[in-house]
């Protein structure tokens, strides 16, 4: 009896001392667990008091500790640097949208769009801006069933001279005299049926003659539709414009037509085709041309881009800010790079697909204007219209086109519809210290010698040959179609161009070398004989304080 007795202590000793240790090994790991997870915690939601305590250690903390403490404390109060997207995204993209994709009428379709599927039709809906097909940001694409359109941009026409208020359609086509048969449908009200009518006139913009003349090749085009002269619609101005083959069938285009008529109309406007000037920096030499044309009277410049180096976009936009000038970026139809250089390297190798390009932006210009200015002259950035006998366009519009009438009378032949200037080069590389005159020397030394046009008047004593290379004053109520030089078409029958005396006014055109098509004879018809031309130093002390305020405006020169 006693040996179980003694074995039941045993065991009960034995268990006893099990579950002392038990317990004892628990507490251990819970006082363990609870100092790291205190650890843990501190230092991720109550940073704070981990950083009180560190920097109440002792003076003895060694600089890299310090240097850690101070960077921390920099984390925890820094805020990062983040965009905050107001809560109402569409009042925000709306306008956006509107400026970059101006040949759409998207703010119209975003008020619109819940009355287009209605019940009233029998024709077509509405284009729905997602279902157009765009083509390199600013283009809009039609297939028919003999060719491709690539259309840009449409106007209403109901100028004087035009038999019919018309609507016209801006684009490029890959076929030579299209005969496909299309119509336009004309949007007055988006819940309501379009008006269509036929194309009545497909007007190539460029010449046979000059090349490209291939089909599958992209050709510029003015397309015209007449509107309803008649009915609940007569007099009035469509909202947009779709082009289709068949007339009733849904539409892939969908442009906003044009008609800009201003409280005052202007007298001059001046139109650039696309700038493409990548790795040029001629940002200096554009604030002196701008101001210059400001000073004789254009009252707006209209430029169009492709790519610029960030200067220049930094001088445009500052222009575009106080309402100088009006820049438009274009990109090239089709599938023609736009790859910014290669497009560049594109346009350097292809130049007769580069001028029928250019023919866009240049009637594009002619057509937003129709109803804005009395006048439009296209040029280049190294070019300008100077009058020799007057200060101002003004002045010299005044003078030359009663000269222009009184010579139409006479040879009983139609009214002038532009007026051309000759065209004289300005070396670039031929600087007036290079004069032997000490008195002109001695007056271009009180230029900037960043005024290009006031440092550079040693010109060819030669012009170009009447009706080459020259630029015109283009009366906006006769032309039809318009190319660098020369109107192509005008309302009413054949363009009428007067040329105006050199001695009048010129062309005053800054070049390094000839074009390329003067190139052999250069040296000996253009650059052997120079002439000291310094009418434009009439306007240096206007232009020189013009172009030096907005140097210093946009920080390119110190106060």
């Amino acid at each position: 009896m006693l040996v179980p007795l003694r074995r039941l202590r045993s065991s009960r000793r034995a268990v006893s001392v099990l579950a002392i240790w038990t317990c004892f090994c628990y507490a251990l790991f819970q006082f363990s667990s609870n100092s790291e997870s205190s650890a843990y915690v501190g230092a991720n939601v109550n940073t704070r008091l981990l950083l009180q305590k560190v920097t109440e250690t002792p003076l003895s903390t060694t600089p890299m500790m310090a240097s850690n403490v101070g960077s921390l404390a920099d984390t925890v109060t820094s805020v990062p640097r983040i965009d905050t997207i107001n809560s109402n995204l569409n009042d925000e993209l709306t306008p956006m949208i509107a400026r970059r994709i101006p040949n759409v009428p998207f703010e119209y379709w975003l008020k619109e769009k819940s009355k287009i599927y209605g019940k009233n039709h029998t024709c077509a809906f509405y284009p729905n801006v997602f279902d157009i097909k765009f083509n390199n940001n600013y283009w809009q694409t039609f297939s028919t069933s003999n060719g491709s359109f690539y259309l840009y941009g449409a106007y209403y026409d109901n100028r004087e001279a035009v038999n019919s208020p018309t609507i016209r359609i801006l684009g490029m086509i890959n076929r030579i005299e299209p005969k496909v048969k299309t119509h336009c449908l004309f949007w007055f009200d988006a819940s309501s049926d379009p008006v269509v009518t036929p194309v009545v006139e497909y007007k190539y913009i460029w010449s046979k003659k000059w090349g490209n003349y291939k089909q599958g090749i992209l050709q510029p085009y003015l397309i015209s539709c007449m509107l309803p002269t008649h009915g609940v619609h007569r007099n009035k101005v469509p909202i947009s414009v779709s082009m289709t083959e068949k007339g009733c069938e849904p539409a892939t285009n969908n442009l906003r037509v044009n008609h800009d008529v201003p409280v005052k109309k202007g007298r001059f406007a001046v139109c650039v085709k696309g700038l493409d000037f990548l790795q040029q920096d001629l940002s200096v030499r554009l604030v002196e041309w701008i101001e210059l044309l400001g000073l004789l009277g254009a009252d707006k410049i209209f430029l169009y881009e492709l790519e610029v180096h960030p200067n220049i976009s930094k001088v445009l936009r500052y222009y575009q800010q106080i309402g100088k000038i009006q820049l438009t970026p274009i990109t090239l139809p089709g599938e023609q790079p736009n790859i910014p250089g290669l497009r560049h390297m594109y346009l350097k190798s292809k130049i007769t697909s580069k001028r029928q390009n250019e023919v866009i932006p240049y009637n594009d210009c002619l057509y937003r204007n129709l109803y804005s200015y009395d006048y439009i002259a296209l040029m280049d950035t190294d070019e300008v219209i100077l009058p020799k006998q007057v200060a101002t366009w003004g002045e010299l519009i005044d003078d030359i086109v009663p000269k222009a009438l009184t010579k139409a009378k006479k040879s009983n032949s139609r009214v002038a519809s532009s007026y051309n200037f000759r065209n004289v080069y300005f070396w670039d590389n031929v600087h007036v210290e290079n004069s032997a005159d000490e008195k002109d020397e001695s007056e271009a030394a009180s230029f900037p010698g960043y005024m290009h046009m006031l440092q550079h008047v040693q010109r060819s004593a030669n012009y170009t040959k009447p009706n080459q290379y020259v630029k015109c004053f283009h009366d906006v109520q006769k032309i039809l179609t318009i190319h660098n030089h020369f109107p192509l078409a005008c309302l009413g029958g054949a363009c009428k161009s007067y040329p105006v005396e050199p001695s009048t006014a010129h062309l005053q055109h800054y070049r390094a070398d000839c074009v390329s098509t003067l190139k052999k004879s250069c040296d000996s018809e253009f650059k052997k004989h120079l002439v000291k031309d310094s009418v434009i130093w009439r306007y240096k002390s206007d232009l020189i304080p013009r172009v030096n305020r907005v140097l210093k405006k946009l920080n390119f020169l110190s106060d």
